[in-house]
């Protein structure tokens, strides 16, 4: 006879222990991320207003959550078997028409984009209830599908109606998920996640922010190498670009001095792993947010260097460090228990340059940017020959 339903359902669930690195299905999964963050900035640059910078950062959020939830799929389930796959591949699936929508997500294409967010979540969440044998499992992928038909409504209801009443229902809808994430998305007669409901594996959870943030700085060099491929081969130009490369490579070294390589640690010793996870992972989309703005910059300072800085566009060059920054800092705090000193000082350095940005030429302004992010890896260097790299007892309890 055939094996039992439970006996199958066993095989998903992975065994505690059994993985601690990511597997090949999750290198696979980051692509449609590369995408993702292209169209986003795309996007981005085309509606370069403040209400631009709002719908893209509601889709911004989106892309988020769908990263961050399929993120943990792998402590829990066992990402080997051939049908965990194919549900990874179906939540990749629904990310590449999410971003076929992109463009006029707040035009003609909503109602493409929030049905492929929604049967992204709606089939993900339903296929790991189904597939879950364990009572902790089925209760939390069951609390997490409650929140996702709460939030429904309001995405399809904002995808059939006009622009700006489409920007409050979406950004109400996201806003709803990430608290109720923040919350342990409680339930009626199920509570709110329980500590013991998560396998997440510092080792492997870690890792896996890392690559994420390593997608978002493969973005931009992206974009800064096809921008000036384009176009005319000047001397401003290339300035523009090693710039853009610089400030890359800076935030890239200011990520991975001690916070980010002693990442695993602080996890490890956390006394509960979601929670932790959650907060680490809040500072590392904030970084990826600032990753995407550098983005958006390699294509507007490349483009167009020298002239004049408009007020916008200021805003990118400086806000992509900002985000950059804050995100960094709460990494500092939840490592260490502290912040550098030289994080603030870095955001009062931008902060004082934004008044000057529209009397200097853009590639100005982004260099600047870029000798603040160095003035904090030099700070960094001074910084580890005083004391040696050692994580503090974990700030998130």
């Amino acid at each position: 006879m055939g094996e039992s339903v439970a006996a199958r359902g066993e095989e998903e669930i992975r065994q505690p222990g059994r993985l601690n690195r990511p597997g090949f299905v999750e290198l696979y999964f980051d692509l449609v991320y590369v995408v993702a963050l292209v169209v986003l900035g795309q996007r981005l640059v085309g509606h370069l207003t403040w209400l631009g910078v709002g719908q893209t950062l509601i889709l911004f959020l989106a892309f988020a959550v769908i990263w961050m939830l399929t993120a943990w799929v792998p402590d829990t389930f066992n990402a080997d078997r051939a049908r965990i796959q194919v549900q990874i591949i179906w939540v990749m699936i629904g990310i590449l028409v999410m971003c076929r929508a992109v463009s006029g997500a707040f035009e003609g294409r909503g109602p493409l984009f929030a049905i492929a967010y929604l049967s992204v979540h709606l089939g993900a969440s339903t296929y790991l209830r189904l597939s879950a044998t364990g009572a902790d499992v089925r209760s939390r992928m069951s609390r997490i599908l409650f929140w996702f038909c709460v939030s429904g409504p309001l995405w399809l209801v904002g995808a059939f109606t006009a622009a700006d009443h489409r920007t409050a229902l979406w950004g109400g809808a996201i806003l709803l998920e990430y608290t109720a994430a923040a919350l342990g998305w409680p339930a009626p007669k199920l509570g709110r996640s329980a500590v013991r409901e998560w396998r997440l594996e510092a080792e492997r959870v870690s890792e896996r922010y890392r690559q994420l943030l390593i997608v978002a700085f493969g973005v931009v060099i992206f974009v800064s190498g096809l921008m000036l491929s384009r176009g005319s081969h000047t001397l401003d130009r290339f300035g523009a670009f090693v710039v853009m490369f610089a400030t890359t490579a800076l935030m890239w070294r200011t990520y991975t001095h001690r916070a980010g390589t002693l990442l695993s640690q602080a996890f490890a010793a956390s006394f509960n792993a979601s929670r932790f996870g959650q907060f680490a992972g809040i500072a590392h989309l904030i970084m990826v947010a600032g990753v995407l703005a550098e983005a958006v910059t390699a294509q507007l300072l490349i483009a167009h260097p020298v002239g004049g800085t408009s007020a916008p566009r200021g805003a990118v060059i400086l806000g992509g460090p900002v985000l950059f920054l804050i995100g960094r800092g709460l990494l500092d705090y939840l490592v260490f228990s502290r912040v550098s000193w030289s994080r603030p000082g870095a955001l009062i350095l931008l902060a004082a340059l934004a008044p000057a940005v529209e009397l200097l030429p853009p590639i100005a302004v982004g260099g600047l940017a870029a000798v603040i992010l160095l003035g904090v890896a030099i700070v960094n260097v001074a910084a580890i020959r005083r004391h040696p790299p050692m994580a503090a007892p974990p700030t998130v309890r």
